[in-house]
């Protein structure tokens, strides 16, 4: 069999919702009981679980006959060691898709809707059965790409963490985040519920809800209004940054003048913690890959020095 290419092929997936559960409560028996006791539609999650492993099974045995195919759970990605001449391949929704991409350099990513009709899929614009024309498009570089800017925080122990959607920055708990921040000249002590920073990939999302939210207490509530902000969004490679302080609390010692703002390499922002425990940050809504950020530890948050490199 003569394949297209020696470079490796890595194919990326998840666990399916009915594979979380049956991790949480042991056999399957058990999670329908749990499931269908609380009122939910047990055959759902059966569908699901079916469709994405079909997807999976396609798309490998067409990837196998092309080059040489590694498959790798979503939880490995963050310790993978990607080459620099591999070919990823990202099967299922747009979280996923922005949580691998963060760990790329150069890599190209294809990304594909594992289920159409129940998947919107706003970064997944391949299916199944587009895979075998698409990939070899892309061996011949027939393809366009799509660069996709990354936001970067650098902690001043040498940490690194990235992010393609938003940064968080704060307390993992309820209580509040207690921090020095800077940007350019402008500098106060602050008490929140944290940080956020967006790229513009992720203005459609977190920093979008803030905005809306912002926007309708100050003039009120109407139709009209919630339509301009859901229509709201950013270029996807965009060179800056957008940072919004959730929920700034002014006291004796807290202030609340620097609360939203733009982010660039020239004026990149930073936070200094004063939290003794607990203090994290963390991108992507993925909670359980954080860095620390506890008193003493300072944060240079900018646009990263890579970018992300989508196949379209």
């Amino acid at each position: 069999m003569e394949r297209l290419t020696e470079n490796k092929i890595v194919l990326i997936k998840r666990r399916t919702r009915l594979e979380d559960l049956i991790t949480r409560y042991n056999t399957i028996a058990q999670a329908k009981f749990y499931i269908e006791h609380m009122g939910s539609d047990f055959s759902d999650y059966i569908s699901e679980d079916v469709q994405y492993k079909k997807a999976i099974s396609e798309a490998y045995n067409q990837l196998i006959v092309l080059g040489r195919v590694q498959v790798v759970d979503r939880e490995y990605v963050p310790n993978f060691i990607f080459g620099d001449n591999d070919i990823v391949i990202v099967i299922g929704q747009d979280g996923l898709v922005a949580n691998t991409l963060k760990y790329l350099s150069n890599q190209q990513l294809i990304a594909v809707n594992p289920d159409p009709a129940r998947w919107d899929g706003v970064l997944l614009p391949f299916t199944v059965a587009d895979l075998k024309l698409i990939i070899q498009d892309v061996f011949k570089k027939r393809r366009q790409i799509k660069e996709v800017s990354m936001a970067k925080a650098a902690l001043n122990d040498g940490q690194i963490i990235y992010a393609v959607n938003d940064l968080f920055i704060g307390q993992r708990t309820h209580i509040s985040s207690r921090y020095h921040i800077q940007l350019g000249e402008r500098h106060e002590y602050q008490s929140s519920s944290g940080i956020i920073v967006s790229t513009g990939l992720g203005s459609t999302g977190w920093l979008k809800s803030i905005l809306a939210g912002a926007t309708n207490i100050v003039n009120g509530v109407s139709d009209k209004k919630i339509k301009v902000q859901q229509e709201r969004s950013l270029p996807w490679d965009i060179d800056y940054l957008y940072f919004s302080v959730r929920e700034p609390f002014p006291s004796r010692t807290s202030r609340t003048d620097i609360v939203f703002g733009k982010v660039t390499k020239g004026n990149p922002l930073k936070i200094l913690s004063q939290m003794p425990e607990n203090g994290v940050i963390f991108s992507d809504g993925i909670e359980s890959d954080y860095l620390q950020f506890n008193s003493g530890i300072e944060a240079t948050i900018t646009v990263a020095e890579k970018r992300g490199h989508l196949v379209l």
